[in-house]
């Protein structure tokens, strides 16, 4: 039997394990945190987020992500074109963080969401703790992925240097910010018990157990 079928949940917060009502809501009655059977529209919150930081992930790409303007001259440089240069001035192993960082891992963290609501909108009981266990991997390597927007303000901070030379973030970084951002809500809005919610699936990955 599931915790689900005898009406237990754990809270978020404090974890008290409470019997909820029929209605599935309630509060804590430790921390009075709101607490859900499962979480209100999570599947239909979690599409309108990655379907938003996959509409930002082109110009997050095509735009510059930041402008150096030397002695009048203004350079703009893509998250490319930045691999590019990089890689091309022997500076390779900074080169593959930036491209893994920037451009594999969010692509990486969009397919794995997008693979755990088609999974869970047909109801597939396949793979069950492979799919956890990609959740929280999801989840955990989204706090990773702004490392470039950090490197963008750690050089404005750095090399601005008044009237000879200054960076200024361009577009690209604004939408790169927002990939990160809603890949983050993305995740968040995702409630992994629902990977485990159709019949079948706790057998099966009991006796493969065993």
């Amino acid at each position: 039997m599931r915790a689900r079928d005898a009406g237990l949940a754990s809270c978020h917060t404090c974890g008290l394990l409470l019997h909820l009502p029929a209605s599935g809501h309630t509060h804590c009655l430790r921390c009075k945190t709101p607490m859900h059977m499962r979480k209100p529209n999570s599947v239909s919150q979690s599409w309108a987020f990655l379907l938003a930081a996959m509409v930002a992930y082109l110009p997050a790409n095509l735009y510059p992500v930041m402008t150096v303007v030397s002695f009048g001259k203004a350079q703009s440089d893509t998250i490319m074109s930045g691999v590019i240069y990089l890689f091309l001035h022997g500076d390779w192993p900074l080169a593959l963080i930036v491209f893994v960082a920037s451009v594999l891992v969010p692509l990486l963290k969009m397919l794995a969401l997008l693979y755990l609501l088609i999974t869970v909108q047909r109801k597939s009981h396949l793979r069950n703790l492979q799919r956890t266990r990609l959740y929280r991997i999801v989840e955990l390597v989204g706090r990773w992925s702004m490392v470039d927007i950090f490197v963008v303000a750690l050089l404005a901070a750095l090399v601005n240097v008044g009237a000879v030379a200054t960076i200024e973030p361009g577009p690209g970084a604004i939408a790169f910010t927002s990939v990160v951002i809603l890949t983050i809500f993305a995740a968040q809005s995702f409630d992994p018990r629902l990977i485990w919610d159709f019949p079948g699936e706790i057998d099966a990955s009991t006796e493969r157990t065993r």
